[in-house]
């Protein structure tokens, strides 16, 4: 959860590919920059899977697809109208686990309940369906834990043109999802790990790791593609950028490793977000990490947003959709004022309250381990980066609203 997950070019490629990104008034093309993160995301799946045959023939065709996507969002932008590569999708608010400082159970997006009036997995298929007529071409699944909404998870496996990171806390496999995993190569598992034992175990709780290193060889052991997804906070940034961390994940079988900026829920986290400093060293090692190590894909979320023109939430370069249809400009802003319930996506990206954050200035500034920040003012008491009052001012409808109102 580049990247937005996205890969974002280094500065040599953006440098490269400037020309053809900037018009003479130096405008910036946020279609073709996301085109050319989604490129290098194929290109370097391409490379990683090369030895594995099932695997390498199934990413040849999704790169086939993906152009043919990308030419899909390039048409519509000519015709005034922008659409995302990714789309996050959080299809249940169960899971298991409590981790130390989830932003999900903060904002109350993750409760211990059994889910109430939740996307089904006729209308998630509905979603994904739409999102494939638009170009779309990455739909991380995320919770809760996702694995717990299995049906929806099948459902995704229909969607070839479409690629489905699984973000997972790697609890639940079984018999059924190898046979699923195998039979469907879009969706790709991504296992949530800390660093080594004593750090996963810490956040996560006693056994995870193991648990999940289990699932990660039995993954292997079948020539199955898996990732790993890593929160980076300024305590593990050494641990887990480390050569020895990650040759443990390569020998393991990883394929993907998605660094995501740890995001403080509360003021006595905050100073585990990282800041300007980490970003750089982050920005740096994944540099050498994808010279000296390119038999694993290595992405950053949020990345690099300057290079960006800003933040890529609210429709940019993603948006998020809570398990109950409330479309979000992301995760770690709970707020809506449409749902898909009710609507298409296409009409969701021109929400008066997406529209309010993208024409702004709202997405344009830096960040600070926070999302969507602008000034000081917050809906709510989180000093998680919410929707703000300046955006919500700015839109016509009155139904902004939390996650869970919608």
């Amino acid at each position: 959860m580049t990247d937005p997950p996205l890969v974002l070019p280094d500065k040599k490629s953006l440098h490269e590919f400037g020309d053809n990104m900037y018009g003479n008034n130096d405008s910036f093309d946020l279609q073709a920059y996301l085109t050319r993160g989604v490129e290098q995301i194929v290109s370097d799946a391409v490379k990683a899977t090369l030895k594995d045959p099932k695997e390498s023939l199934f990413m040849a065709k999704f790169a086939a697809a993906s152009k043919a996507a990308s030419k899909r969002r390039r048409a519509a932008e000519d015709a005034g109208e922008h659409i995302p590569s990714f789309l996050i999708a959080s299809i249940t608010s169960k899971c298991n686990l409590h981790c130390a400082g989830c932003y999900s159970r903060c904002s109350h997006a993750t409760t211990d309940t059994e889910p109430v009036s939740q996307l089904s997995s006729e209308e998630w298929l509905r979603i994904f369906d739409e999102a494939d007529r638009l170009g779309i071409s990455f739909i991380l699944l995320a919770g809760g834990e996702p694995m717990l909404h299995r049906s929806v998870i099948e459902a995704a496996g229909q969607k070839e043109n479409i690629l489905f990171p699984i973000f997972t806390n790697g609890t639940f496999m079984d018999e059924r999802y190898f046979a699923l995993f195998d039979r469907c190569r879009n969706l790709i598992p991504i296992m949530s790990i800390e660093g080594e034992k004593e750090t996963t175990d810490r956040r996560r709780g006693e056994g995870i790791y193991d648990r999940l290193v289990s699932g990660m060889d039995e993954l292997c052991r079948r020539g199955l593609i898996f990732g790993a997804s890593v929160t980076v906070t300024t305590e593990n940034l050494g641990e887990v950028t480390s050569d020895a961390f990650l040759k443990t994940l390569s020998d393991r079988g990883c394929k993907a490793v998605i660094f995501v900026e740890f995001v403080p829920v509360t003021e006595d986290t905050e100073g585990l977000a990282p800041g300007d400093r980490e970003r750089e060293i982050l920005c740096e090692e994944l540099a050498r990490l994808r010279r000296d190590r390119p038999e694993m894909v290595y992405v950053s979320f949020p990345g690099d947003e300057k290079s960006a023109g800003g933040c890529v939430a609210a429709g940019r370069g993603f948006f998020h959709i809570n398990s109950h249809g409330g479309a979000e400009p992301c995760p770690f802003s709970p707020y809506s004022d449409v749902n898909v319930k009710q609507t298409s996506l296409r009409e969701a990206l021109r929400s008066p309250l997406f529209t309010a954050l993208r024409d702004g200035v709202l997405l344009l500034d830096d960040h600070a381990g926070e999302h969507l920040t602008v000034n000081q003012g917050v809906i709510g008491s989180s000093p998680v980066g919410g929707v703000f009052k300046k955006a919500v001012s700015i839109c016509t409808s009155s139904s902004v609203g939390r996650a869970t109102d919608s």
